[in-house]
């Protein structure tokens, strides 16, 4: 038999905090370092470059990509709106990625408690939303987990896209304009 311990609240905190601030980090980096000419190139695709950036970096499931920089300077030169709602569009394509890998029944992932709380919660018609609303608008890595969840218990897909739709519309907005007004705009 094994015993296990419980590890102090402090040190469940640290590894996400260091990944999160290695993500902000690294968002920074690529905000400063991004070639103009690749900004003119996507810009040149207009808004299908924000969402296309968007879906291709919300399709990985593990890795973050830093695309929010990207958005920023789609953003400047072109209507932020839009960009933020071509961004919204995108990443829910991209989020579909997580949904259909639930879909398919495979065990993908470790029972933790907050596994277990998504997993109570996808399984109620009105919390369902609500949660993958609250997880979805921040960014953060949890939401991978809820939308393989919410396809492993059948959630609906049309609930899914049009939930993380909404929420991906607050969380891009955000994004975009603040960089906008922040990075030069208004």
């Amino acid at each position: 038999m094994s015993v296990e311990t419980q590890l102090p609240l402090w040190r469940v905190w640290v590894w996400p905090a260091v990944i999160g601030i290695t993500i902000a980090v690294a968002n920074v980096l690529v905000f400063i370092l991004l070639p103009p000419d690749l900004v003119e190139r996507l810009g040149a695709l207009g808004y299908l470059g924000a969402f296309l950036s968007a879906g291709i970096a919300n399709a990985s499931i593990v890795v973050p990509v830093p695309y929010y920089p990207l958005l920023i300077r789609l953003g400047q030169a072109l209507n932020p709106y839009g960009v933020a709602v071509a961004a919204a569009a995108g990443s829910v394509l991209g989020e579909l990625v997580a949904f259909y890998a639930g879909r398919s029944g495979r065990k993908a992932m470790e029972r933790t408690a907050f596994y277990e709380w998504v997993h109570r919660q996808m399984q109620h018609r009105w919390r369902a939303p609500v949660v993958l609303f609250v997880l979805s608008a921040p960014p953060n890595p949890f939401f991978d987990v809820a939308g393989i969840i919410a396809g492993a218990v059948g959630v609906p897909v049309w609930v899914f896209v049009a939930t993380v739709f909404a929420a991906r519309i607050v969380r891009m907005g955000l994004v975009v304009i603040l960089g906008y007004t922040i990075f030069g705009g208004w």
